[in-house]
């Protein structure tokens, strides 16, 4: 049966997972109470795990670097007590070569070599191209359901990739180039950049060769 996780750990690691971001969103991304979320954060703070920060007229939460390690501490005890490790470290082995062709799909999606420029920009008027990168990410997204129903077994905060992923290949197929690449919307991008970050919270690793 798959484990729920504690509210206060997953308003610390939806920081980890956002980046930044405030209380309200933080709470949208496990579907928390708002409230609750929001008093598990004050908590985090006076513990030093968070930082509040405001700038351009925005404010929001980060991580600490103690409080990273204690989001990692308490993630790894809770994948120990699920008997999940070995699924979860099997399921990042069979990312890492995906994790590559979404790279190298919104790569391509960015740019479009051209005589004399290899760095110019895509700028969508060529269909072929455009539809041979987002059948790329159609195949991504066939193998990432394989993976997502593994881990939403073991962790039910690691369910729903898949489906979000999905979502924003629709509406770029539909034609808004944004739901690709771009951060500001739940685009393929930004799923998979989560996704990934999840893992290697999840298993207590850092970013870069063979993670």
């Amino acid at each position: 049966m798959t484990r729920p996780s504690a509210p206060d750990l997953l308003a610390l690691h939806g920081v980890r997972i956002l980046g930044f971001a405030d209380s309200a969103a933080v709470a949208r991304r496990f579907t928390l109470d708002p409230d609750e979320t929001h008093e598990a954060l004050l908590d985090a703070e006076a513990r030093g795990w968070v930082t509040h920060t405001s700038f351009a007229g925005q404010g929001g939460w980060s991580l600490t670097a103690s409080g990273r390690a204690e989001g990692e501490r308490r993630l790894r005890a809770e994948l120990a007590d699920a008997g999940g490790v070995d699924e979860v470290q099997d399921v990042h082995r069979a990312f890492i070569p995906l994790n590559a062709r979404v790279q190298r799909a919104c790569t391509d999606w960015q740019l479009r070599p051209r005589a004399g420029d290899r760095l110019a920009e895509n700028d969508h008027t060529d269909a072929r191209w455009d539809t041979a990168v987002l059948d790329e990410l159609e195949d991504v997204a066939s193998a990432l359901t394989t993976l997502a129903r593994r881990l939403g077994t073991v962790l039910a905060r690691l369910d729903g990739y898949d489906a979000r992923f999905t979502a924003a290949l629709e509406n770029a197929r539909a034609g808004d180039t944004a739901w690709v690449d771009r951060t500001d919307v739940d685009s393929c991008h930004r799923v998979w950049f989560e996704l990934h970050e999840d893992l290697i919270a999840t298993l207590g690793l850092e970013r870069g060769v063979g993670a």
